[in-house]
């Protein structure tokens, strides 16, 4: 089937309690988590600190549930959400900026949630299946789907995004969205046909996630970590930065300013001739150099140049 002709799938019952009371309930949480102390006198905007608090309090509960649908243990469920806000807080600026904050947090949630890494640990393979055998069967029914296509159905029939919204946060086009929203609703529906209803299946979904009862990590606990974590790496950055600028200058001070050309090693020479020795002249050799010392200027006539 081509993208470009995929039907939208039939819209989740919560899609349409769109992002309209977003706002207003981050305002109320924010006011909540606020201390009156702190609002009281010139009513000045929160600190940084006060709107994350904040945030983590309105999103952070949601998120442990939402992340335990996409990965079927509590522990990393857990462990995503920290990790996403703790993420948050060292990208303060960035995510307090952002249009939608919640979900630059929830995105952040879902990555950590189904990086790839876990496969690597053996725990994370065994899921934590939650005591009611419905639940079980349609949390079985969502570990088989594809990531890209978990994501995607609870973000669509879980959280209630619509499919634009949904094509945005998973980073895909909009009938690419579409298709795997169909496909992982007819694979959940081929395990559990009394969820072939979308109505069915974001009451399961919402069931589902409501076994996932572990407390939120506290936001003030997440940014002292979060901090700590920023100052160990500035350390470590410095530390390398050291080593390299003393590795640099001592192999300048070391290291030698021209050229020296290496020696070969000395070998043996072969195949050369023996050089003779000096001996007594023989009788002929002796008549001839007595001969030659007669001749006129000590030599043949040929030889000594005549003045004329």
């Amino acid at each position: 089937m081509s993208d470009s002709h995929v039907t939208p799938p039939p819209p989740s019952p919560s899609a349409g309690r769109r992002r309209a009371g977003t706002t207003a309930a981050l305002i109320r949480a924010q006011d909540t988590a606020i201390p009156q102390a702190d609002r009281a006198g010139s009513g000045e905007p929160p600190t940084p600190a006060q709107a994350f608090d904040a945030l983590h309090a309105y999103c952070a509960p949601a998120l442990i549930r939402q992340a335990y649908l996409l990965t079927g243990r509590h522990d990393r469920a857990r462990d995503a959400v920290v990790r996403a806000f703790r993420l948050a807080w060292q990208r303060w600026p960035e995510v307090a900026h952002d249009r939608d904050p919640a979900g630059w947090v929830r995105a952040a949630t879902y990555d950590c949630a189904l990086s790839p890494w876990h496969r690597l640990r053996l725990r994370d393979r065994h899921p934590d299946p939650p005591s009611d055998p419905a639940d079980r069967a349609l949390q079985r029914a969502l570990l088989r789907l594809p990531p890209s296509y978990r994501r995607t159905l609870v973000l669509y029939d879980g959280v209630g995004l619509d499919l634009p919204e949904t094509a945005a946060e998973t980073e895909a086009s909009t009938p690419a969205t579409a298709n795997r929203l169909m496909h992982a609703r007819e694979a959940v529906a081929a395990c559990l046909p009394e969820l072939a209803d979308p109505a069915a299946l974001h009451r399961g979904l919402l069931r589902l996630g409501s076994a996932e009862r572990s407390p939120a990590p506290g936001s003030r606990d997440i940014r002292t970590a979060g901090e700590r974590s920023i100052r160990a790496w500035t350390r470590c950055a410095l530390a390398l930065t050291v080593t390299v600028a003393g590795a640099t200058a001592l192999t300048l001070e070391t290291a030698p300013t021209h050229y020296l050309a290496p020696v070969s090693p000395g070998h043996a020479v072969q195949g050369l001739p023996v050089p003779g020795s000096l001996g007594p002249l023989s009788r002929d050799a002796l008549k001839l150099s007595t001969k030659l010392r007669k001749e006129a200027g000590g030599g043949p006539e040929r030889l000594v140049p005549q003045a004329r």
